[in-house]
């Protein structure tokens, strides 16, 4: 490095940076040499490199992590995010199975590319800790293990979860806690405690499908709430929503949404919770990526800001410990005699072996570990994501920035259809999840889901690539 006077040392250190991200020695999400490091190498101070690299955070070329470093970031404008949509004037019913159905053959298939699954774990396996865990249960626990379990789950582990809910301050008798086959029959039993066939539902928009079909099964319609790609649901459009529809109750993603990946500020939970609970509305929180989370420090559960009991908390561990478990939970409060009673109804009881295989998981401090590496591992794979779709896609792609999760959310040009393109996408061993069913009211034609929680590879780049071309080819015959 020259030390002349034409340029500021820690300039010149910002440019050495951008070399290396231009030839590709550098690619986001990857850590940047540190400070001490990069200083020996170059022969200048420790506080240049850090002025560098301070400057280039300003510039948002990188990120500084608490505790861990400096990581490359894909650069993309805020004029880059997808747009607000309009609100839906009246609720709908939903009708979204046949495609849904499409898109879980698609995404199983063994011979694609899962880019429409979203499932973070396979980015950083837990099964190793998980299988001895299991393996040292079954040696203590004997043929108690393959028993039925209590019906509304095994007493340790709903222990585990009230202790983990007091690290917000909020107090949790393991009574209230029903333990479910995954958040689906969480919400499936929230849902039926609050509102019946015929009631309007809130639900995001855009909402994961999943949640739509529940809706459509239980007969219930959905209102769309538009969802903000970096804060969640609009307010404004909730508050008038409710001064102008029967709305029973409300599905939302209060910490990191899915599709979109945003991220609701715990200040703005807080106000959603007093909102609804000025009109008496329950709020039924679908919590499953809430460790999974990119910001500073984990959102608080909206169960912590309300004053009526009218929040129920559906989560699991699917998304950050062992999707096939199906172990999940609901926080139901004053709900819970009338959840444990559904729960009775519809299923008796959630596997035992893998309810205390998860508690011990949890004890050991196994869990935490894993989702520690986890979020540091799907981070820097939503940087990579995010770069590829800017390189690959058409001009005039716009693509959210999640704030956790382990999923992109990408607005196409005017003419682009993804529903088309999930077909030509599977002819190439490709799976995605085409707008259309995140939304009863096909709103999201021109968009998809695209999942960064796989092994990233070169093949998975390929394969971006590749969806790509497809988009671009597709836009061309359109115009």
């Amino acid at each position: 490095m020259s030390k002349d006077q034409e340029s500021f040392l820690y300039q010149q250190v910002i440019n050495l940076i951008r070399d290396m991200k231009l030839n590709g020695t550098l690619r986001p999400g990857d850590k940047l040499p540190s400070l001490r490091n990069l200083s020996a190498k170059l022969e200048v101070s420790v506080p240049t490199v850090k002025q560098a690299y301070i400057e280039l955070e300003r510039q948002g070329l990188v990120e500084a992590r608490p505790k861990s470093g400096y990581y490359l970031k894909a650069l993309q404008a805020e004029s880059a995010r997808p747009t607000r949509h309009s609100m839906t004037s009246k609720p709908v019913l939903v009708r979204k199975q046949s495609l849904i159905e499409q898109v879980y053959e698609g995404v199983h298939r063994p011979d694609c590319i899962p880019l429409g699954l979203a499932n973070p774990v396979m980015a950083h396996p837990s099964d190793k800790g998980l299988a001895r865990t299991m393996r040292r249960v079954m040696s203590t626990g004997g043929a108690k293990v393959m028993s039925y379990g209590p019906m509304d789950g095994f007493a340790p582990l709903k222990r585990q979860l009230a202790m983990r809910y007091l690290d917000f301050g909020l107090q949790v008798a393991p009574e209230e806690i029903t333990i479910t086959n995954g958040a689906q029959e969480a919400i499936a039993i929230a849902l039926q405690c609050v509102a019946q066939k015929g009631d309007v539902i809130a639900v995001e928009s855009p909402c994961y499908f999943g949640i739509l079909e529940l809706i459509e099964s239980l007969g219930m319609m959905a209102l769309e709430i538009p969802v903000c790609s970096d804060d969640g649901i609009w307010l404004d459009d909730l508050e008038q929503a409710l001064k102008t529809q029967n709305i029973k109750a409300c599905v939302f993603s209060s910490s990191i949404n899915n599709p979109v990946g945003s991220y609701m500020p715990d200040c703005r939970r807080k106000r959603l919770v007093n909102i609804l609970e000025e009109h008496d509305v329950p709020l039924i929180e679908d919590d499953v990526y809430g460790d999974l989370y990119f910001t500073a420090q984990r959102g608080m559960p909206a169960q912590c800001f309300s004053e009526k009991g009218l929040v129920l908390t559906c989560a699991s561990f699917s998304k950050t410990a062992a999707p096939g478990y199906r172990i999940g939970w609901i926080l139901a409060g004053k709900y819970a005699p009338e959840v444990k009673r559904l729960k009775r109804a519809l299923s008796c009881s959630s596997s035992l072996l893998n309810q205390w295989t998860l508690s011990e998981f949890i004890a050991s401090g196994d869990y935490d570990r894993n989702m520690h590496r986890l979020r540091q591992v799907l981070l820097c794979n939503k940087e990579r994501m995010i770069a590829q779709v800017q390189q690959h896609f058409p001009e005039n792609t716009r693509v959210s920035d999640p704030k956790g999760g382990a999923v992109v959310w990408v607005q196409l040009p005017d003419g682009s259809d993804t529903a088309e393109l999930f077909h030509l996408a599977l002819k190439n061993k490709i799976s995605i999840a085409p707008g259309a069913i995140f939304s009863p009211t096909c709103k999201f034609n021109h968009c998809t889901r695209l999942s960064y929680g796989l092994p990233w590879n070169e093949r998975l780049e390929e394969a971006i690539a590749v969806l790509g071309q497809l988009a671009k080819e597709q836009l061309k015959k359109a115009q």
